[in-house]
């Protein structure tokens, strides 16, 4: 089951609800969440895969994608904002250090 955790960017203070662990709305609506999330790029490419899979490949990504999401998010810049449960939570499933 995913995980919210809340990510901010520190130069603009743009806030972001990110999420790790298995992601039940990829597995049922593939990827129409990274449209929803802004990732057009994303998007397309996981379409494009989900159409040459006959729908394979959406149940293989539900594992995965919440993960590539914040290692996206958090190599745009932004940082955990959130408790600190939460966050050391979020890093030790994400697989990041405490900074």
């Amino acid at each position: 089951m995913a995980q919210k955790v809340i990510v901010q960017h520190p130069a603009n203070g743009l806030t972001k609800n990110g999420y790790y662990g298995y992601s039940w709305t990829y597995l049922f609506f593939g990827w129409w969440v990274p449209l929803i999330r802004g990732e057009l790029g994303v998007a397309a490419l996981h379409l494009l895969f989900t159409i040459c899979t006959l729908g394979f490949w959406q149940l293989i990504v539900s594992f995965l994608y919440n993960k590539q999401y914040m290692t996206r998010l958090l190599e745009k810049g932004y940082v955990l904002k959130d408790t600190e449960d939460t966050m050391s939570s979020a890093r030790m499933k994400l697989g990041i250090a405490q900074v």
